[in-house]
C-alpha cells in the first residue's frame, strides 16, 4: 500500500489516533523541568523575582508567551492526525502576537524620544535574550519531535514549527523568572524572536523527522 494510500484509509477510518493529552503534558513537564534546571544552575533567577511577581508586567509576559505555547500545543492536536490542520493554533498565535507588537509599539511610540524607545527596544539584554529561550527550548523541542513523530503527522514541516512552538512557549515562559526585562517593546521583538527561532528548527526537523 502507499502511503498516500494508507493516509487516506486512517483519516476515512476515523480511528481514534488523536494524541493523548497526557503525552504532550508529559513533554511539557519534562521541558519545563529541564528549562527551570538551567535557569536555576545556569542563568540564576533575577534577584528581585519576589517583588517582581507582585508587578503585572511579569505575568503579562507569562501570559504572552504560555499564549504562544498554547497556540503550538492546539496545531499539534491537530497536524498530529492525518490530514488536520492547526488553525485554531495559528489564530491564537497570530492574535497574541499581534496584540503584543502593537502594545509594544505603541509603548515605544509613546517614550519622550528617540534614545528612550531605543532603551525599551534593547533593554539590558537584547544580546542573549533570544538565544537563551532557544538553548532552553532545544531539550523540550528534540522530546516534542520524539512524541510528534510516534502519532500520525501527515504535514510534517507545519508539525514541526508547532512542536517549536509549543516548546518556546513553554522555555520563554519559565525564562521569565530571569529576564528582568518589562516592557512590551522588548518582549514584542526578542522572546517573540526566541520562540519563532525554535518554531523555524522545528520545521526544518519536521521535514525529516516526521515523514512517513
Amino acid at each position: 500500500m502507499r502511503t498516500e494510500d494508507l493516509i487516506e484509509a486512517l483519516a476515512a477510518d476515523g480511528a481514534p489516533i488523536r494524541p493523548p493529552p497526557r503525552r504532550l503534558a508529559a513533554v511539557a513537564g519534562a521541558g519545563a523541568l529541564v528549562a527551570l534546571v538551567l535557569v536555576l544552575v545556569w542563568l540564576r533567577p533575577r534577584h528581585d523575582l519576589m517583588s517582581a511577581m507582585l508587578g503585572g508586567m511579569f505575568w503579562m509576559k507569562a501570559l504572552y508567551t504560555a499564549a504562544l505555547g498554547l497556540a503550538g500545543y492546539l496545531a499539534i492536536e491537530r497536524l498530529s492526525r492525518p490530514a488536520g490542520g492547526g488553525r485554531r493554533g495559528w489564530l491564537l498565535g497570530g492574535a497574541a502576537l499581534v496584540v503584543f507588537v502593537a502594545a509594544g509599539v505603541v509603548q515605544a511610540m509613546r517614550s519622550p524620544d528617540i534614545q528612550a524607545a531605543l532603551h525599551m527596544l534593547r533593554g539590558h539584554s537584547w544580546h542573549s535574550c533570544s538565544v537563551n529561550i532557544l538553548i532552553l527550548g532545544l531539550p523540550m523541542l528534540a522530546l516534542g519531535l520524539v512524541a510528534v513523530r510516534g502519532m500520525a503527522p501527515t504535514r510534517p514541516v507545519a508539525a514541526g514549527f508547532a512542536t517549536g512552538l509549543f516548546a518556546g512557549g513553554v522555555a520563554a515562559t519559565v525564562y521569565g523568572l530571569h529576564c528582568p526585562e518589562n516592557t512590551f517593546t522588548f518582549v514584542a521583538l526578542w522572546y517573540s524572536l526566541g520562540v519563532l527561532l525554535l518554531a523555524l528548527i522545528g520545521a526544518i526537523a519536521g521535514r525529516w523527522a516526521l515523514r512517513w
